[in-house]
């Protein structure tokens, strides 16, 4: 059901693309999905073991339900109406959780490199996502920031930090690109056909 995007500035972000809109459908619905977008975001660094014995659909409902209430967030900010409340509360309760707390470590170069001074759960991973979500929301700059993208069959969502704020893509090198073929070929196709 696509690729995996992280093009939304936000781990949290990242985590709203999981769903498909156009078509519908679903971006974590394996286990090796859901692997992939934990190292994707970053919040995994490299090399890191996952718990062999992991619950993954139970990471998996807990990732989607965090996934539907970032959702509810992002809504509510772009419609500039209140958030709603349980969305809020629901939110601050796994944001409390302890989260995986990182450490630096000498590799085989002797560079450093990131890792995890604790064995991951579901749980602390939620709790990360649902900080950075409590970070984007309650910061008035980069909630401001938040745009959806204008691409014909994309709904993905993203922080415009661009120089000037008129930004229009989640990415220029996907929907950006479509857009302007779509232009080229507007603009292009009839002198073509009456050649």
């Amino acid at each position: 059901m696509g690729e995996l995007r992280f093009d939304g500035g936000r781990v949290c972000l990242d985590l709203v693309a999981t769903r498909a809109a156009r078509p519908v459908g679903e971006r974590l619905d394996r286990a090796d999905r859901v692997v992939e977008w934990l190292y994707g975001t970053g919040l995994v660094p490299p090399g890191t073991a996952l718990p062999p014995d992991a619950d993954w659909a139970a990471w998996t409902r807990g990732l989607r339900e965090l996934r539907a209430l970032v959702e509810d967030l992002v809504e509510a900010q772009l419609a500039a109406v209140s958030p709603p409340p349980e969305a809020v509360s629901r939110l601050n309760v796994l944001a409390r959780q302890a989260t995986p707390v990182p450490r630096a470590a000498v590799g085989a170069d002797g560079t450093l490199t990131r890792t995890l001074a604790a064995p991951l759960d579901a749980g602390s991973l939620l709790a990360a996502v649902a900080r950075d979500a409590v970070d984007l929301f309650t910061d008035p700059l980069a909630r401001s920031q938040l745009r959806r993208c204008e691409g014909e069959n994309c709904s993905l969502v993203y922080l415009d930090t661009s120089r000037g704020r008129r930004r229009r893509w989640c990415s220029s090198e996907v929907c950006g690109n479509r857009e302007r073929v779509a232009r080229h070929r507007r603009r292009t196709g009839p002198a073509l056909r009456n050649a």
